[in-house]
């Protein structure tokens, strides 16, 4: 049996935008923003051209081509239905084609389920009738029409990570959730717990996701040979692990291939205290939560490339320099540098961008005042300068100083202070968690909640230092997502105590959120108002209500586990208390040879056979359903190194997480029935 190794892994996505690269010569490609983003950490737009496209459109009615264009690619991440084929038939009759290929990345046996084809077909007969309605819309049954399915549904964003930004919405379910797929069941037939829901129990938009999910992973085992052992911790992973275990290709490959692997699915909901809170000692994270977000993506940011222009900041230059980005695959070195930022401890990873900036600096005989000591922004800056007056030194190093920029504009950014006052409070809490119920440690936030003095100016009383709404919410879900842990007390009081407590925390976070004189863009997505005029006292409210409804479950999420049921060690005298980052657990568990079976990692099989142990095979993925932090990414490197196993980790997740992209997938999100493109 030959060694897999984890490039095979990462080399996957590029293989799959391989065979859309080898359909678009000549073609005007049209692209939704989920494939256009997966494609920007496999070569981006480049890649495109690269392969002989003429031009690259936003996947939308309000396009088209000119005559001299006969040939289109749309690429979707969508069912061929309803709004998806609108789209496309719009585009087609305001345009001349002669010569259309539509790509999309959900398999024909997932449009059969969605079609309520229940009964096993040869060939692709949904595809093969789209093709006719290509040619038909094209005016001419001899035009030429291909309907094919490319899974291109993965993005490799470093050496050890890929991401599957089309399922950045999909997150496990919570209590709320679960009241509501009760609430359509007979009595007799409703579910105990989120552990005992099944596939078909959920509604049809959030089975074919899951099922476009599981055939996108199955395609990359099938791809590299790889027959996979799935195990699964948490309600939604099981349901996604049992679905890729059970896929027909999946059965057969455990015959034939040649390759093994082990797959853990971790539900996100197991851990929320790693994900909301700043103890992250990481770059990254902080970049992601500092600068805006790319338009249309989930995961990289806007660098301001200014300072490597001669021109002057004006309301003017905004609108005609476009923005860097994170996602920088062509040079080895900016590669490199990205690989730093995402897993070192933030001190070690601004040392690395000054040496790279200084050494692409040399390489080009740039003159740069060389300082030792503490990494400043302005010192970052003043290495990127240089760079201006040449062109060929910008091109050959454009990822690294992007890189850089990135780096100075998030070290100088104002609300970076926040992140560390932040960080000290949830200290305090976790240690007063030890001493006292948690109603008295939830009370501890009450003080916070004061409408905002001005605009967060240092200079009005008390702009900088006090909390945001953002940031009491994620210290609402920090503590509620570690409620377990606190002392327990006298029940039947306590109950009745919370529920005041509450009362007072919902009605002081609605006179907080109203008072706002500008809606970030979290609430704006929990109160669905996009601006203060719009927001009344009832909606804000009614939000906060909601938002407490499912606070409450949120430290339940661990309770169906035999064994790793806390995130917290309490303080022994000597240490402070402290989070014990779930993910680690799970890691001592699988690679620590003294330990025993952990009951918590259920393996998914569909024969009696005898179970096999994660670490038996060569290769491990780790797929965090819900998201993974880039800490976590460290933390899980760190893990690897101390525990020396023979195995090689991979870490597959929907999304790269910043703290407040936590609330929104907890309040804001249609986790039932998520967006499929119908």
């Amino acid at each position: 049996i030959n060694m897999p190794t984890v490039a095979e892994y990462t080399q996957f996505p590029l293989q799959m935008w391989g065979k859309v690269l080898s359909k678009v010569k000549k073609a005007v490609v049209f692209m939704d923003d989920k494939c256009a983003e997966t494609l920007h950490w496999s070569g981006g737009a480049a890649a495109l051209f690269e392969a002989g496209a003429k031009n690259v459109k936003q996947f939308s009615s309000f396009e088209a081509c000119s005559a001299d264009e006969p040939k289109a690619v749309f690429v979707v991440s969508t069912l061929l239905k309803g709004r998806t084929i609108d789209i496309i038939k719009d585009v087609i009759s305001l345009s001349h084609f002669q010569y259309c290929v539509v790509i999309t990345t959900v398999a024909h046996s997932v449009h059969l389920v969605a079609n309520h084809v229940s009964v096993e077909m040869d060939g692709n007969p949904v595809f093969e009738q789209f093709e006719e309605k290509l040619c038909e819309w094209m005016g001419n049954m001899n035009y030429t029409a291909e309907v094919l399915h490319v899974p291109v549904v993965l993005a490799p964003v470093s050496q050890h990570l890929i991401l599957s930004p089309q399922f950045a919405q999909l997150f496990p379910l919570l209590s709320p959730d679960l009241d509501t797929i009760n609430a359509k069941r007979p009595e007799k037939k409703r579910f105990a717990s989120l552990g005992d829901v099944d596939l078909n129990s959920l509604p049809a938009e959030l089975q074919i996701e899951v099922k476009h999910l599981a055939s996108a992973l199955n395609s990359m085992f099938e791809t590299t040979g790889t027959r996979a052992e799935s195990f699964a911790v948490g309600p939604m992973s099981r349901i996604i692990a049992g679905e890729l275990a059970n896929h027909p290709q999946a059965k057969n490959r455990r015959k034939t291939a040649q390759n093994k692997a082990s797959i853990i699915f971790i539900d996100r909901t197991m851990d929320l205290t790693g994900a909301v809170g700043h103890h992250g000692d990481n770059l990254v994270e902080k970049i992601f939560t500092v600068l805006k977000p790319l338009p249309g993506h989930v995961t990289d940011v806007q660098v301001d490339m200014l300072e490597l222009t001669a021109l002057q900041r004006s309301p003017l230059t905004q609108n005609i320099l476009a923005p860097g980005c994170l996602a920088q695959s062509e040079s080895s070195a900016a590669r490199s540098l990205w690989e730093a930022m995402l897993t070192s401890k933030q001190k070690e990873a601004v040392l690395e961008v000054r040496r790279q900036l200084v050494e692409a600096a040399g390489k080009e005989k740039l003159p740069i005042k060389m300082s030792m000591g503490r990494v400043t922004p302005d010192q970052l800056c003043s290495y990127v300068q240089p760079f201006q007056g040449s062109r060929g030194a910008l091109e050959s190093h454009s990822g690294v100083l992007q890189l850089g920029l990135a780096t100075a504009q998030t070290l100088r950014h104002p609300s970076l202070a926040r992140w560390d006052a932040c960080l000290a409070f949830e200290r305090l809490l976790l240690q007063a968690l030890g001493d006292a119920d948690f109603p008295s440690v939830l009370r501890q936030l009450l003080p916070l909640m004061k409408p905002r003095e001005g605009e967060g100016v240092s200079g009005s009383g008390r702009g900088a230092d006090e909390c945001s709404p953002d940031e009491l919410v994620l210290l609402l879900v920090y503590l509620y997502s570690l409620a377990d842990e606190a002392t327990p007390t006298d029940r039947e009081n306590e109950e009745e105590e919370l529920e005041r407590l509450e009362r007072e925390l919902i009605g002081a976070l609605t006179l907080v959120v109203t008072k706002e004189v500008e809606l970030s863009p979290l609430l704006q997505k929990l109160t669905g108002c996009s601006s203060p005029e719009e927001l009344t006292m009832a909606c804000a409210h009614s939000a906060m209500e909601r938002m407490f409804e499912t606070l409450r479950g949120l430290s339940q999420s661990r309770d169906q586990l035999k064994q790793l049921r806390s995130v917290y060690t309490p303080s022994d005298g000597i240490h402070q208390a402290n989070y014990r980052p779930f993910l680690r657990q799970i890691l001592e568990e699988v690679f620590n040879p003294d330990r025993p079976e952990c009951p918590d990692i259920e393996h998914i099989m569909f024969m009696k056979v005898s179970r096999p142990h994660p670490r038996d095979n060569p290769v491990l993925f780790l797929f965090l359903v819900g998201g993974v932090t880039p800490s976590e990414l460290r933390l899980i490197k760190e893990a690897v190194s101390a525990l020396k196993p023979a195995t090689q980790v991979l870490v597959l997740a929907t999304r790269l997480l910043r703290p407040t992209d936590v609330p929104e997938l907890l309040f804001a999100t249609r986790r039932l029935t998520p967006d499929i493109g119908v």
